[in-house]
């Protein structure tokens, strides 16, 4: 911008057009440093999105399995997972010392044990070779499983076949297994779950008629229909039992022979693969397919062998049903007392330290809104929720323990100083002829407040409940004393009321810290942090849209208002 644009009059004082000059150069200089800090936060949070992209995205796509010869005559099949440089300081100088050494998933724990991978020096490898026919197994339980097919029984009968159309016979019984399994899952909940229930309930009816040592013909009368009832649920019980045991055996009879990198043969159930892939002889757009299926399970299934495997769909229902929860507690709390500090309540001593207390709460440790929400929500709400209604279930807690009620109201009080700063600073943004003008029109201060000022304060306080869901979203400290646990199913079932708040929960915060560093295998789940990691921010970036895209439908509805 030349001076031109600035003509000086004939009144400016000595030295203006100097100081004008001055001051546009600031503005530029401090202009491009917003700019430069804009574009480096860009950088930083692309390059973290990338990160996790990368070292968790390509964690769901199937990798070659190697087969390496040693020198000493061994051989092992396995995944390549890491490549490093080591230095043996013995042979000379560093530069002639230097070597490199792979690590290998070599899984196969029957043969391995726990020992997942293996570092093996390049001067060890005699030949790598990468042979077709190798097989990779998921199974429900003990981890991957690398071997040859070589045998195949079907509920007892041997298969008579070799090849390929081994393999698809194969293939077929691991779908027909998984349906069986299926089946057996929904005996299990439906036929034994409704006798149990029962069953626990009459022993309790029981209990509850001997502690309180009534007497008369109809407690003896109640006392001998409950014992029959208690028989005969017993009864029906092992019948059942026997059943699921007969289901299960015929479930467990096929099996399949695998031959091992150290020539073994081991024996296993068909019934305890989930999947099997041959991924030395699939193409792209095969592994293209098992990539999406990995993913879809990675985000869909429950997790399995403590969290090692499988994957986080508990996790992620119990962050969301948290976080909405912990929404609508703090959005009524938080603007209901902004509305109050701000439209009724007079300037004066106790108005100025109940804004001091406000801002002191949010710089709390979030550990601590997690011993208050242990004291106050779980063990006097709870516990006197338990007394109340829920007496005959006692000493078993119902509400009187932690779960994802409690921790949504924990969090809730965690950020409810966000809100009501963030509805304070809407509300004051609103005119104050707005408000005179609705008061001179005849409305009422209510019908002013709640018509006039609240919707045109609507951004503002939008942007407090995003901000709070931002940190709800990540905070894991407080929620380890109140309800979230390594390991639960969703709290949500056919049975009445069908959503049960009073249940623990999983939280993908914790999940990130349990896999990552609770984990006996921190090798193989490394990239499911970074994924799970990926998934967190995703998700809250999800949230935190759909609040963004209210608040500016909000902005542009009451432009008018210079909001």
């Amino acid at each position: 911008m030349s001076t031109n644009e600035y003509p000086l009059h004939r009144d400016d004082p000595p030295g203006f057009g100097r100081t004008s000059r001055r001051t546009q150069l600031a503005g530029r200089v401090f202009t491009w440093l917003a700019g430069g800090a804009l574009a480096l936060n860009i950088v930083m949070i692309s390059g973290l999105l990338i990160l996790l992209a990368y070292m968790g995205m390509g964690y769901f796509w199937p990798k070659t399995i190697q087969q390496y010869e040693l020198t000493d005559g061994t051989r092992l099949w396995g995944e390549l997972h890491d490549r490093e440089t080591i230095r043996d300081l013995a042979r000379g100088s560093e530069a002639d010392g230097e070597s490199m050494r792979i690590s290998v998933r070599q899984a196969t724990r029957e043969v391995y044990g726990s020992e997942d991978f293996r570092w093996i020096p390049e001067s060890e490898i005699a030949n790598t070779s990468r042979p077709d026919d190798l097989v990779a197994l998921e199974r429900r339980s003990n981890g991957v499983f690398y071997g040859r097919l070589i045998g195949l029984t079907k509920d007892g009968t041997t298969v008579d076949a070799t090849g390929d159309a081994l393999w698809y016979d194969f293939e077929e019984e691991i779908e027909a297994k998984f349906r069986e399994g299926e089946a057996i899952d929904d005996f299990e909940h439906d036929e034994i779950a409704g006798p149990t229930d029962a069953l626990v309930r009459a022993k309790r009816d029981r209990d509850r008629l001997l502690m309180n040592q009534a007497n008369g013909d109809d407690v003896r009368e109640r006392l001998s229909t409950l014992d029959q009832e208690i028989e005969r649920l017993n009864r029906r019980g092992e019948e059942l039992s026997t059943e699921l045991r007969s289901k299960r055996e015929e479930w467990e009879r096929s099996t399949a022979t695998f031959e091992t990198a150290t020539g073994a043969e081991i024996t296993l159930p068909v019934a305890t693969i989930l999947d099997a892939l041959r991924p030395n002889r699939a193409g792209f757009f095969e592994k293209l397919g098992i990539y999406v299926s990995h993913l879809w399970g990675f985000i869909w299934d429950a997790p399995r062998e403590s969290n090692t495997e499988g994957g986080i769909f508990p996790a992620i229902f119990g962050t969301v049903l948290m976080v909405f929860l912990m929404t609508f507690a703090v959005t009524p709390l938080g603007v209901l007392a902004a509305l109050y500090l701000r439209e009724y309540a007079k300037e004066g001593f106790v108005v100025r330290v109940v804004r001091i207390a406000v801002n002191n709460l949010a710089g709390v440790p979030s550990i601590v809104f997690g011993l208050f929400g242990l004291g106050f929500f779980v063990y006097l709400i709870g516990g006197s929720l338990d007394s109340l209604l829920f007496s005959d279930s006692l000493p078993n807690p119902t509400f009187g323990t932690g779960g994802v009620l409690w921790a949504a109201l924990t969090l809730a009080l965690l950020t409810v100083p966000v809100v009501i700063v963030a509805t304070e600073e809407g509300l004051a943004a609103v005119p104050k002829i707005v408000r005179q003008g609705s008061l001179a029109l005849g409305a009422t201060k209510f019908e002013t407040t709640w018509k006039v000022v609240l919707p045109a304060a609507g951004p503002g306080i939008l942007t407090g409940v995003i901000l709070a869901i931002a940190r709800a979203a990540g905070e894991v400290a407080p929620l380890m004393i109140v309800g979230m646990v390594k390991l639960a199913d969703v709290p949500v079932d056919g049975e009445f009321p069908f959503l049960h708040l009073e249940r623990k929960f999983m939280h993908l915060g914790f999940h990130i810290y349990d896999v990552g560093f609770q984990s006996p295998n921190v090798d193989a789940t490394k990239p499911l942090v970074y994924a799970t990691a990926l998934l967190l921010v995703l998700l809250v970036t999800a949230m935190n849209l759909v609040a963004i895209a209210v608040r500016n439908h909000l902005r542009r509805k009451y432009a008018s208002s210079a909001v």
